[in-house]
């Protein structure tokens, strides 16, 4: 997960925590069932998980970056399932889960074509019917230069509905926010 250090500190902060808890987890998610077994995919600093461990009975998150792996264990792992690995490649048999979600974080992955590969695990690890649902921030002068030395593949709203269905999904939405910073999007596996 290469984040430069201003960045690091803004994902850590109980402030974001908050406004993940308060805004973008609810608008992210309105509408969407997520089932009893949900994968995260990408919970950073765990600002996501801390509302999702509390909402559902049964959270697995998998994290790419072995340090913060072992800081979500020590505060989360008496609650959540969490491993290290790409969500690209899941460790998982086909049709695990109900839902697999992923927040604020697929701009981190290193190109269209691993997201795509993220996209396609997603859908092979969700059970008929389950959703992958998310988040993820829009590309702007401010966005830039957050992330001037990390990671950032800004995510297309136009041809994103497209990749989604590529993956195999269906009933694809992408639908951006009202401040026009962000979109969400969901869909689900036939």
């Amino acid at each position: 997960m290469p984040m430069n250090r201003v960045h690091q500190r803004i994902c850590s902060s109980e402030k974001w925590a908050q406004r993940t808890r308060e805004q973008l987890l609810p608008w992210s998610l309105a509408g969407v069932e997520l089932g009893d077994d949900v994968l995260e995919i990408g919970p950073g600093y765990g600002a996501n998980l801390r509302v999702l461990v509390e909402t559902v009975p049964r959270l697995t998150a998998v994290e790419i970056d072995a340090g913060t792996v072992a800081l979500l264990e020590r505060t989360w792992g008496d609650r959540a399932r969490v491993l290290h690995g790409d969500g690209a490649q899941l460790p998982f048999p086909d049709a695990s889960f109900d839902s697999v979600v992923c927040f604020t974080m697929l701009h981190h992955v290193p190109t269209p074509e691993h997201q795509d590969r993220l996209f396609a695990e997603a859908r092979r690890v969700l059970r008929p019917g389950g959703w992958f649902a998310g988040s993820d921030s829009r590309s702007s002068l401010r966005f830039r230069l957050l992330h001037i030395g990390d990671t950032m593949t800004a995510l297309d709203p136009a041809t994103l509905p497209a990749r989604l269905e590529r993956a195999g999904l269906t009933d694809v939405t992408v639908t951006g926010h009202p401040t026009g910073r962000r979109l969400r999007f969901r869909g689900r596996r036939p």
